[in-house]
């Protein structure tokens, strides 16, 4: 009888084996959201990662992480690096790439609660509305990677927390883009009042009448 059994088990770990072997050995998961502003500004809030604390969607998870920035301030070679609780683990970001408003490329790294290095993507494009970012993250999957995705698909898993981060990035780039309306908009009022005013020494010309030419 319990030669039956082990046999049994021995069987049922072999199909296990087997299926897991036959899950896919690299996962995408992809989002994408229009920002009501323009590149730049979208840009920004992704090539500099002293930003990511505003509207990461992890970033909340462990107020008290310890974070360490090096390399350059922004762009190609800065890295970032995080060490917090059981929900945001540790790891390691570096800009392997970065065109201004139109790619933000990264190695992502992550130590715990397991290791593994992932390629994510942010690309910005103009859009009708304002600018359209795509979040995309890539990976390869090993044998406890395709075991784990027998019972957590990664797109269910992470897409959620990307579709946050874009809406919280929209938020921040909006809010961006009215400031800078409104700081436009102020200037084009002081130069149309500056226009409009008398010149120093010249009396101001009553209404409907022309104030003529002084002689030379």
């Amino acid at each position: 009888m319990l030669k039956k059994l082990l046999l049994g088990v021995a069987v049922l770990l072999v199909a296990l084996c087997g299926l897991i072997a036959t899950r896919p050995s690299t996962f995408t998961v992809q989002r994408t959201a229009t920002l009501k502003a323009s590149p730049d500004i979208a840009f920004a809030l992704v090539n500099d990662f002293h930003q990511w604390g505003e509207w990461s969607p992890w970033d909340k998870m462990d107020p008290n992480q310890k974070r360490t920035f090096e390399g350059a301030a922004t762009g190609t070679g800065s890295i970032y690096g995080w060490s917090g609780n059981d929900q945001v683990g540790e790891g390691r970001m570096t800009i392997e790439e970065s065109k201004a408003n139109e790619l933000v490329r990264i190695k992502l790294e992550f130590i715990r609660p397991w290791a593994s290095t992932n390629s994510t993507t942010f690309t910005f494009s103009p859009a009708a509305d304002g600018v359209s970012v795509t979040w995309k993250m890539e990976g390869h999957n090993d044998f406890m990677g395709k075991a784990f995705s027998l019972f957590m698909d990664m797109d269910g898993m992470v897409g959620k927390d990307f579709d946050n981060g874009l809406a919280n990035m929209g938020k921040l780039a909006e809010a961006e883009a009215r400031k800078r309306a409104e700081v436009e908009a102020a200037r084009l009022a002081a130069e149309a009042a500056a226009k409009a005013a008398p010149v120093e020494g010249q009396p101001a010309a009553a209404e409907g009448q022309t104030v003529a030419a002084p002689t030379p």
